[in-house]
């Protein structure tokens, strides 16, 4: 018999909602709530396509797109992370400080590959990313959830978790956040960064959904607010390029980086060239600003249509957010309804055929939490398409309520 290491046996819940998650995604009969895939239409195919083909035939940047490179990743591409997606935002940086990771996932590896030992503490908030906790128990590390609210993780109980656990890392998402769609307010930024400095605790800033901000008040990321090095701010490509290519990039103290470039020469080298290139080129020559334009415009109106349709077609008492940017909103359905159950019995009526995430996966307490939850997805579906699943996947909720509670919105 197969004998797996002892950390795959820690995985398995998380990995059976990913696996669930991707499964109807691909599935053209369903309308999938699920994903936070970007939508089709905010892929730029012809540009890539013009960008690929001249690259390819020019000697020198051909070369070096099929050849291996750098470690820290291509130097054109890092420098437009610090110029376009940091300055912007009041972030300083050096490029030296910059690595180029395969996706945004590889850097939450490499950095717990320097920093995670079996047993240590991860304080992540409630609920929070499963990809990521996937991640940090393949590592071995206990998750502990830290308070949220409608402004984001609470600082009080992040510093009690912080002095009784004595963490080795927290793990943040202050922008839209995933699952709920919420974001850390600029004050919370701040604590969060002091009580880094303060406790010499590494804080995990994951921003991916930071640059599609479509309505609201643009805020600094909590690296901005770090005076000691002790933020780490990851992001990824994979929103406002192309989740394909999978590109990422990790900013870090010079201490950090220097451990990241050798953890980074173990696992693969470096990060594939080809779509280092065609990214890179694909700022240099301009087509960034009026992308990210159609981008966020694309969403802002599949939001509005999904938060119309939620409070439309959901049972009276359906508590929702709205996200000012991101792919995601998170709504608490009324009637202890349980939405594990909800959906696989979406799934298989074929009048209904509508996927979304159940809630009580990203909450790692257990204990039934979050489990009358649903993470919603719109990004990446029409707005036609928007209506028919949330107006089909109200009508099943109503169905499911007691006789008393209005369906009415």
């Amino acid at each position: 018999m197969t004998v797996f290491a002892q950390r795959m046996k820690t995985m398995e819940k998380s990995a059976s909602i990913i696996r669930g998650l991707f499964g109807a995604m691909n599935d053209p009969g369903i309308i999938s709530f699920g994903g936070g895939a970007p939508a089709r239409e905010a892929l730029p195919v012809d540009i890539v396509r013009e960008i690929t083909n001249e690259v390819i035939t020019r000697d020198g940047r051909g070369v070096e797109a099929l050849q291996y490179g750098s470690v820290m990743g291509l130097p054109d591409l890092r420098e437009i992370v610090v110029s376009e997606l940091l300055a912007p935002k009041g972030v300083k940086a050096d490029a030296g400080r910059i690595i180029i990771t395969s996706g945004g996932l590889e850097g939450m590896n490499l950095l717990c590959q320097l920093f995670i030992d079996p047993g240590d503490v991860i304080l992540v908030e409630s609920p929070t990313f499963v990809h990521c906790v996937e991640i940090f128990e393949m590592f071995q590390a206990r998750c502990v959830s830290v308070a949220m609210d409608e402004n984001g993780m609470v600082p009080e109980d992040l510093e009690a978790k912080i002095r009784e656990y004595r963490p080795k890392m927290v793990y943040v998402i202050p922008t839209f956040q995933n699952p709920t769609g919420r974001t850390l307010s600029l004050e919370r930024r701040k604590k969060v960064a002091e009580l880094g400095s303060r406790y010499d605790t590494i804080i995990l800033e994951d921003d991916p959904y930071r640059d599609i901000r479509y309505s609201g008040t643009d805020l600094p990321p909590i690296k901005a607010f770090d005076t000691t090095g002790h933020t780490v701010l990851a992001n990824s490509f994979s929103k406002i390029f192309s989740p394909g290519s999978r590109l990422g990039y990790v900013l870090a103290s010079e201490e950090i980086t220097a451990k990241l470039f050798d953890a980074k020469t173990a696992t693969n080298s470096h990060t594939s060239m080809l779509p280092q290139v065609i990214c890179a080129e694909f700022f240099k020559r301009g087509y960034y600003p009026a992308h990210h334009r159609m981008i966020c415009d694309l969403y802002r109106e599949r939001r509005d249509v999904m938060i119309e349709s939620i409070d439309t077609y959901f049972p009276k008492g359906t508590v929702r957010t709205f996200p000012d940017g991101g792919l995601f909103t998170w709504a608490r359905l009324p009637g202890g309804i349980n939405t594990t159950g909800l959906l696989a019995e979406s799934l298989a009526s074929p009048d209904v055929r509508v996927a979304y995430v159940a809630g009580e996966g990203f909450f790692i307490e257990g204990n039934g939490m979050g489990n009358d939850c649903m993470r919603i997805s719109f990004g990446g579906v029409p707005p036609e398409k928007i209506r028919i699943g949330a107006e089909r996947l109200g009508k099943l909720i109503c169905s499911r309520l007691d006789q008393g509670l209005s369906c009415e919105a």
